[in-house]
């Protein structure tokens, strides 16, 4: 039987007959922990990410992602909460279209869509950028990024097309080779820095600026845990996905937030905590490992090359699920709800997905070309430009997501109804994200931040219109959204 709000097991799909499934049942609990975090990305995230953040945070830096995982745990709650209730491919856009109807579903479909491809590309470009200065640190050898980019790409679209499991099992060998090296790193500098080991790192009063200073880092230290919510997308092709979904949520954050307090200390402690020279380091974590480690520092080059490569296959494989089962439903063209007929994989939204980000990336780079300064993009700016504006539109979809999650169980699922979890915790956890939207969208910004929030409600604006003209069209839209079950038979 199928459940509350659930909608048919069998639905017409959007263009006539059964929708197409993903194969089900394939991954366990471990295989979507896993893949969550390898779409995390430790290494790359913390290597590009912290010096930024203990700049704006100071010493105490640390305790910023304390509050940042117990921010994403708040939104794990919300999303352990709906994969409960209506497991789906489609995550977020499911989740919110069974809601507030269609029109939403269309627009978060999208919003999720376009936030995540942007933000993908900022990985891709980082990907050949990584590769670049590594061999050119090592040998000299200097070959333009674009051409590892479109490589190590075409390698993680193969190793996708070939099928969840196989592509899934790679990614967790990649984030396990760069936890190993990141936590052996950490625990060297922590052991040759051991005399001049202290608690300052962990204290409030060290917080630059106090709360002012904690706000500010706050969304930099968020957007360490992007990826967090890879699981919930591979719910149709996870055994008991109403269980083993939030499951892995939690034990990925609980195990990310912990590791990157870790890295946090270990970097601050090499540093002597001095947070004006580690912010002027490049790479931070890897200055530490060079002077900690001496000639063996290359590990940690080789921990961020598969770091970008676990993010790269984990991340498209999650997201493009989401492009999927958008179009299965009818909410996206039809063409992106094609599955492999052996392999079972969506290989139409996965191309589409990885073309659609080297082509942001292709434009991007032009616009620099093309600009003021008529220079070539350099791919680490690029990072954090590009990861920046898809956080935006993606923090608008963790917002619908916690809004729509008590109204949700008061309106499918009342005797299941509890306040905490459906009521309080989503509730921290809307204002969680104000918080960080809030410090992105502020003025002031320099170019080009100061543009993204009016790129972001531009593109709101236009989902908006599109779905509302979609949904006219095509009243039977309704009853699709979210109409696949992850665990039906």
């Amino acid at each position: 039987m199928p459940h509350p709000g659930a909608g048919p097991l069998s639905p017409p799909g959007p263009v006539g007959g059964a929708p197409q499934r993903l194969r089900g049942g394939v991954l366990g609990m471990a295989d979507i922990a896993a893949a969550t975090m390898a779409n995390v990305g430790p290494a790359m995230s913390f290597f590009f990410g912290f010096a930024f953040l203990a700049t704006t945070a100071g010493v105490a830096s640390p305790l910023t992602i304390v509050a940042a995982g117990v921010a994403v745990a708040l939104l794990g709650n919300t999303l352990a909460e709906f994969s409960r209730a209506h497991p789906s491919a489609g995550s977020f856009t499911t989740f919110v279209g069974k809601t507030f109807g269609p029109v939403s579903a269309v627009t978060t479909a999208l919003l999720a869509g376009l936030g995540y491809i942007i933000a993908m590309a900022s990985v891709i470009a980082i990907s050949g950028g990584f590769v670049q200065i590594t061999l050119y640190h090592y040998t000299g050898v200097d070959l333009p990024w674009i051409i590892w980019t479109l490589l190590l790409t075409g390698l993680a679209v193969g190793l996708m097309l070939r099928g969840i499991v196989v592509s899934t099992k790679w990614a967790g060998y990649f984030f396990g080779v760069e936890m190993l090296v990141l936590a052996v790193v950490s625990v060297a500098a922590l052991v040759e820095h051991r005399g001049s080991l202290s608690l300052d790192p962990f204290l409030p009063g060290h917080i630059s600026h106090g709360f002012r200073g904690l706000a500010a880092g706050f969304p930099l230290a968020v957007y360490l845990f992007v990826g967090w919510e890879n699981s919930a997308a591979l719910a149709e092709e996870t055994e008991n996905p109403r269980r083993n979904v939030g499951r892995a949520v939690f034990s990925s954050i609980a195990i990310m937030t912990v590791s990157y307090v870790l890295f946090a200390y270990a970097t601050v402690t090499g540093f002597g905590y001095d947070v004006n020279r580690l912010g002027a380091s490049p790479i931070p974590f890897i200055e530490v490992a060079q002077h900690t480690l001496g000639a063996l520092a290359f590990l940690t080059y080789l921990g961020g090359l598969t770091s970008t490569l676990g993010v790269l296959i984990a991340g498209i494989n999650s997201q493009a699920r989401l492009v999927f089962n958008a179009g299965r439903e009818g909410l996206l063209p039809s063409f992106f709800g094609y599955v492999h007929p052996t392999r079972r994989t969506p290989n139409n939204a996965i191309v589409t997905f990885a073309v659609t980000a080297l082509l942001i990336i292709g434009g991007w780079g032009l616009g620099h070309l093309l600009g003021s300064g008529g220079d070539s993009m350099d791919p680490v700016v690029f990072f954090t430009e590009s990861s920046t504006l898809g956080t935006i539109l993606i923090l608008l979809v963790y917002l619908a997501s916690n809004i729509a999650l008590p109204l949700y169980y008061r309106r499918y699922r009342p005797q299941e109804f509890r306040v905490v979890r459906h009521l309080v915790l989503p509730a921290l956890g809307t204002a969680a994200i104000l918080v960080p939207l809030y410090y992105l969208a502020k003025p002031g910004q320099p170019a080009p931040y100061n543009w993204f929030p009016y790129a972001a409600l531009a593109a709101l604006l236009a989902a908006v219109g599109y779905a509302a003209l979609l949904v006219r069209r095509d009243p039977a839209l309704a009853d699709r959204v979210g109409s696949v079950v992850a665990d039906a038979d």
